[in-house]
């Protein structure tokens, strides 16, 4: 598995099909699908309901993540030092019928040493992480037998690919590369430089269009979701806060 990237193999622990729960929360129709409630949970409770750890077996420190007030919304704030982990929600979307993604985010710093070009750069003050199912029409014979061999050694197909939405520090805002260790991951940074740390920022992409600048085809389903703020290559420190993050059908102006 030489080349793939740790974090997108790690991620076949936790980004599984629909849990029997998952699809009785989302079987009414609606505009919006909540992914993210940070705001309805209570703030020093845990982690929020429905998210999980996500854990990298060779990085030994982690990110620590928890729920605080920040004014009157309850959010994620999450501090990296010189670690990695993120949270992850499992859910199964179809892009087609819920395109748009939104959330609100607000980074404290951002990392001097961070290059979405390098290995040791692959570092972000703040990024949503989005997977999108196996589906073995779209790959060739090899990409094929790859798939096959990690399922063997963990029970289940990896996702097909991601989408990695960044907070970088010097790449042009718009910039879409694949990540340093895989093809399979594409950055797309959203927000770059010091210009709007300190403040919330409200974002809105469209997935399904995205997808298709970074893949050129369209995308199978959306099998999870995670936030991550990591900074175990360049070994620096990061102070992020995540809101709440939905799923819509139709873009409009961000609250």
């Amino acid at each position: 598995m030489s080349g793939w990237n740790r974090r997108f193999i790690s991620s076949v622990v936790f980004v599984v099909v629909f849990s029997a729960f998952s699809t009785l929360a989302f079987s009414q129709p609606s505009s919006v699908l909540e992914v993210g409630t940070f705001s309805k949970e209570k703030a020093g409770e845990g982690l929020p309901a429905g998210w999980k750890p996500l854990i990298f077996k060779k990085i030994e420190r982690h990110t620590d993540y928890i729920l605080v007030k920040d004014g009157d919304t309850v959010v994620v704030k999450a501090v990296a030092n010189a670690s990695a982990s993120g949270l992850v929600r499992e859910i199964r979307i179809d892009p087609n019928e819920y395109p748009i993604v939104q959330w609100r985010w607000k980074v404290i710093n951002i990392l001097q040493k961070a290059d979405v070009h390098k290995k040791e750069g692959d570092d972000y003050p703040a990024r949503i992480y989005i997977t999108f199912e196996y589906s073995p029409s779209k790959l060739n014979f090899f990409e094929k037998m790859k798939y096959e061999t990690i399922r063997l050694f963990y029970g289940q197909y990896p996702p097909l690919a991601a989408i990695n939405y960044i907070w970088e520090s010097h790449a042009s805002v718009g910039t879409i590369v694949p990540n340093p260790f895989t093809n399979r991951a594409m950055m797309i940074v959203v927000e770059s430089s010091e210009a709007k740390i300190n403040q919330w920022i409200c974002e809105e992409r469209n997935v399904l269009e995205d997808y298709r600048k970074a893949f050129g085809e369209a995308p199978p389903a959306i099998s999870g979701f995670a936030i991550m703020t990591d900074t175990d290559n360049t070994g620096e420190s990061a102070t992020a806060y995540y809101g709440d993050i939905v799923f819509k059908k139709v873009a409009g102006d961000c609250p």
